[in-house]
């Protein structure tokens, strides 16, 4: 008669549902991750270095609560994209429009290509999604692809 309790054998952690599942998932994540490359405007945030840039003046494109646009304080007629990008185009410098090689009166002065011009962006806190995309949508079109939203600092903040 043996006495010596039996020792059960070690467990044994079976490798395959578990390589199963992680090659499931792989593939789902593979099969609903969407490749499309959104083309939108490149926003460069501004940075407070305490120095004012020595640049061009950049656009300044206002909008109220309303939705209203203002280019460089100068109310827009309606909100209609095709008005809104006439009164940018109209604002940029002739340079800037025309593009390099097109005979711009200011075309060796230094003025900017409509890529380096810098476009300011207030909008006011209650401000239509809709009437900021418009904007967005409106300087991605016209190239200008330089654009900074303005903000203030909160009275909390210290």
């Amino acid at each position: 008669m043996n006495l010596r309790p039996q020792r059960p054998e070690p467990p044994d952690i079976n490798l395959a549902p578990l390589i199963d599942v992680v090659f499931l998932l792989l593939i789902f994540f593979m099969v609903t991750t969407t490749f499309r490359d959104e083309v939108g405007i490149k926003i460069q945030l501004p940075e407070s270095s305490g120095e004012v840039a020595a640049e061009s003046q950049p656009l300044i494109l206002t909008i109220d609560a309303e939705g209203t646009f203002y280019v460089n304080d100068r109310q827009v007629a309606d909100r209609q994209p095709a008005t809104l990008s006439e009164a940018l185009a109209a604002a940029m410098p002739r340079a800037a429009v025309a593009g390099p090689g097109h005979g711009g009166a200011a075309e060796g002065e230094g003025a900017p290509a409509p890529g380096d011009l810098p476009l300011v962006l207030k909008a006011d806190a209650r401000t239509p999604h809709q009437a900021v995309m418009t904007a967005m949508d409106v300087a991605s079109r016209l190239g200008l692809s330089r654009l900074s939203f303005a903000a203030s600092r909160s009275q909390d903040d210290p």
